[in-house]
């Protein structure tokens, strides 16, 4: 009967957030919507980093690099062949994942410190290549501007409240999918792999193939969502993609949760909302900020919303 109650109680929670997600643009100021925006596809980015950290384990601090793969397809092929943004949706997210794919294959059997080392490696050889203009196509430290936008039956989205509903309905279908796959065999097999590769291995599982599918899938969402982020910011540049990016990804996913959905949309919150909300107290936001994430780690080191998985870990080794 408690369950059936706490099921009841969740989706009523999840019809209530729904309910204010909609309306929200609706009361809030330019200011708050874009801020919303941003966090979406920070949530979307955090939730791509996700299947690579939470989901198998992979210590990946260069994800921007695939970001910055699918901004720069969607504006070089926006600009030069005038290629519909819709259409450059899933060719930006398949450019990354083919990158993510390439650049994977070769190192994914290192393992923690050292493959965080060579992720790290790979995204400053994507920036300074961004930054040095090969072939004339990046516009080097200057950047690319976009000037397509997403049309949807002639109607061009470009304000606020319009890039807000399509960003968060981008999230949702996401996170729809991610959760299925979660349930999948796939999503078990990354879970496995995660947990104890050797012992996965031994179960026959090929664990080579489920990280390099785990990498690629990861890079080609985090590419397909530099294409909302190019539409919307205009001006795609270098500065936009440097390792610091990929270091508040990697605090998104250990913030919320490892291998936790709502974890990630907590984390991305934290972020990206909460240093707008201490922005009055400019001067001291960032030791604010800091402090917050040094008490979390302390008293709270699975994360805001863990996952099940890895709660039971933790308590399972607090007995021990």
């Amino acid at each position: 009967m408690a369950e059936r109650m706490g099921g009841y109680l969740s989706k009523w929670g999840l019809h209530v957030i729904i309910g204010i997600g909609i309306i929200f643009p609706h009361v809030a100021g330019n200011y708050w919507i874009d801020v919303a925006v941003f966090w979406g596809i920070y949530v979307l980015l955090g939730l791509s980093l996700n299947i690579i950290v939470g989901e198998v384990g992979l210590f990946n601090m260069g994800h921007s690099a695939f970001f910055a793969i699918g901004a720069y397809t969607t504006a070089i092929l926006s600009e030069r062949f005038g290629v519909s943004l819709w259409l450059l949706l899933p060719l930006s997210g398949l450019a990354a994942g083919v990158a993510g794919y390439i650049l994977a294959k070769p190192i994914i059997h290192l393992r923690g410190d050292y493959l965080l080392i060579v992720t790290i490696g790979l995204n400053e050889i994507i920036r300074i290549t961004l930054l040095n203009n090969p072939w004339g196509l990046t516009g080097g430290p200057n950047g690319i501007i976009m000037l397509d936008q997403f049309r949807i039956f002639g109607y061009a989205i470009q304000r606020p409240i319009d890039f807000y509903y399509l960003v968060w309905a981008f999230v949702a279908i996401t996170v729809f999918v991610l959760i299925r796959l979660q349930r999948s065999r796939i999503g078990r097999c990354w879970n496995y792999v995660r947990e104890d590769e050797i012992a996965a291995q031994a179960m026959g599982i090929d664990t080579r193939w489920a990280k390099v599918v785990a990498f690629t899938l990861g890079a080609a969402i985090a590419g397909a969502t530099g294409t909302v982020f190019a539409a919307k910011l205009v001006v795609i540049s270098p500065e936009s993609f440097t390792f610091m990016e990929s270091v508040i990804l990697f605090c998104i996913v250990i913030l919320g949760g490892m291998g936790s959905i709502p974890g990630v949309i907590l984390g991305s919150a934290g972020m990206m909302v909460l240093p707008e909300l201490l922005r009055n107290f400019a001067q001291y936001r960032m030791l604010f900020f800091g402090l917050a994430l040094v008490l979390m780690m302390i008293f709270r080191p699975q994360g805001l919303w863990p996952s099940r998985r890895w709660t039971t870990i933790l308590r399972e080794g607090e007995g021990e």
